[in-house]
């Protein structure tokens, strides 16, 4: 049935009628299917009420088992509805259906066509359930009663947490495309179009500034993209470089030529970045990578180099290794320090004899040991401290800088030994006398033995009970040291008539300091000599034998075998 009480049977409504043409949404309407039964309805036609239930009492259409039926389609003519609220319409005083709370009744002003008496508006009209229970769509438990199309609402808008709307919207004129401001006040200040057509006409100056700022603002944001897309790719090609790539590096063996200072201690890095600086390797993983692939690579000793510029990596190892790149200044054992001096001075650059007067002048500053100082008739107090190593020395380098190298490695080396100690119980005043024993080991002997029982001849001779020398050592060395000369030779007038301290001929005891810079093993033999009763020794061939003898007789049968063989 209608919404109001009307059959679907098969007369058609009127067209007045306020509800001609409500078929429902989409043209349909849905209808519970519901046995009818006797009640009369409101517009006595004689046909059952459909939803009245055998109790009597209404039921709303919608709460039943709903089915779809076409209903016939008319022309709808116009609907007018008053503004007013509708009245209800009530049936034997009892309100029906459209009065629920919140939504008022509805009043119609128009006749059907029904072959039915009009009902007067406003009236009251019988009762149809005869008193019985009330319509239930006045209960507040009720949904509300279908409305008119006209007065049909969509679905409620989905609620959301924030206001799409409210974001504020960039204005500027370089993003929206209007006009820029000053032609605003223009247009505001009454100037007149161009050829008298609108600004914002089509063809006007606004559009075409407007596409040209589009146009500006597409060529920016292409530019930032391409530079976006550029920077990830140059950073991550150096990224996978760094991680994956082989490391930069110069081919060949390289040209011209730089000398490079490689410290004691440093380590592949440490070497790779002096070579990079200096311009020898393009970079230090390519150093370090080819000093892991050759064998000998980690065997790289301190010291100063002469190598090539834009050398590759394993070029440069490979001529590191050579002795041929040594640039080191290597100190001899048993070389005097006037030697020593002549060839800093080559190295360095310098004036004959700046470095021997720097030595004179400064020796207190150097770094030498208390014991080592204010000695009498001492001609160098350097002398046994330029201990024999090999030291980086290149141009550049201070004189005073090189010699407190040599100094301080003196120094380490003896404190390694304890002279101290142990030269006073060989029968030594101290360190001093210690190191100027080993210096004339070094000077006389040649070979291991050589040293141990040369060292043996020295405490011997010393010694207050020797009869045979009566303290005089009788060393050839000390009396060319004296006269800064090597000769084998000696005249006895010469060496008998020169009184100076260091004259072993003339002089008792020990030379005043050190005549050269021993080695350690001249320093290992002067602290453990041999026992075997040595007082006498010859070089018999003049060079490199050395033979030793314990009594005069047997000393005078090798200085004849030295001069048979015929050695100057």
């Amino acid at each position: 049935m209608t919404e109001y009480g009307r059959s679907p049977g098969s007369e058609p409504w009127h067209p007045t009628d306020p509800l001609y043409g409500d078929q429902g949404w989409e043209g349909q309407q849905q209808y519970p299917q519901q046995a009818q039964y006797g009640h009369q309805d409101a517009y006595g036609q004689g046909q059952g009420v459909q939803g009245g239930g055998q109790d009597g009492r209404y039921y709303d259409p919608q709460y039943q088992q709903p089915y779809q039926q076409e209903q016939p389609q008319h022309p709808q003519a116009p609907q007018q509805y008053d503004d007013r609220q509708y009245v209800d319409q009530t049936y034997g005083g009892q309100s029906q259906g459209y009065d629920t709370p919140g939504y008022p009744a509805q009043q119609y002003d128009t006749n059907w066509e029904t072959g039915q008496a009009a009902m007067p508006y406003g009236g009251t009209p019988a009762d149809p359930y005869g008193g019985q229970d009330p319509d239930l769509y006045r209960t507040p438990e009720a949904y509300p009663p279908p409305q008119p199309p006209s007065r049909r609402q969509g679905p409620p808008e989905p609620v959301t947490d924030w206001d799409a709307e409210a974001q504020e919207e960039e204005k500027h004129p370089f993003f929206t495309g209007d006009d820029d401001p000053e032609d605003d006040e223009e247009a505001a200040g009454g100037r007149p179009s161009r050829g008298g057509r609108d600004r914002r006409g089509k063809g006007g100056k606004s559009d075409k500034g407007r596409k040209g700022r589009n146009g500006v603002a597409c060529l920016v944001v292409a530019l930032v993209l391409a530079g976006g897309v550029g920077g990830v790719g140059y950073f991550g090609y150096q990224f996978w470089q760094g991680q994956f790539g082989a490391a930069p590096d110069y081919a060949g063996t390289g040209s011209g030529s730089v000398q490079i200072e490689i410290p004691r201690g440093s380590g592949g890095y440490d070497i790779g970045n002096i070579l990079k600086k200096a311009g020898v390797v393009k970079s230090v993983d390519a150093f370090v990578s080819a000093q892991q692939k050759n064998p000998k690579g980690l065997s790289i000793q301190a010291g100063v180099y002469t190598l090539k510029k834009e050398m590759s990596a394993e070029s440069a190892v490979s001529l590191l290794l050579s002795p041929a790149s040594q640039a080191n200044f290597v100190i001899p054992e048993g070389r005097r320090n006037t030697w020593v001096y002549d060839q800093i001075d080559k190295r360095l650059d310098l004036a004959a004899g700046t470095t021997k007067d720097i030595a004179k002048a400064k020796a207190d500053d150097l770094g030498l040991p208390d014991w080592a100082k204010n000695h009498k008739d001492v001609k160098d107090p350097l002398e046994g401290f330029l201990f024999p190593a090999s030291y980086p020395v290149a141009k550049g380098n201070k004189p005073e800088d090189v010699l407190r190298k040599m100094v301080a490695r003196a120094n380490q080396e003896y404190g390694k030994l304890d002279l101290e100690t142990k030269s006073r119980a060989l029968g030594l005043k101290g360190p001093w006398e210690l190191v100027t024993v080993a210096s004339l080991v070094q000077a006389e002997g040649k070979t291991h033995d050589d040293f141990t029982k040369m060292a043996e001849v020295i405490y011997n001779r010393l010694s207050p009970e020797n009869k045979e020398t009566y303290q005089l050592l009788q060393f050839d060395s000390s009396y060319n040291y004296l006269m800064g000369q090597s000769k084998i030779k000696i005249g006895r007038d010469e060496i008998n008539s020169n009184p100076d301290p260091y004259n072993t001929y003339k002089q008792k005891g020990l030379t005043p300091g050190p005549i050269g810079n021993p080695g350690a093993e001249a320093l290992v033999a002067a602290l453990n000599p041999t026992k075997d009763g040595w007082m006498y020794f010859v070089a018999t061939d003049g060079m490199s034998k050395t033979e030793f003898a314990k009594t005069l007789a047997e000393h005078d049968r090798l200085v004849e075998k030295f001069n048979a063989s015929g050695s100057d």
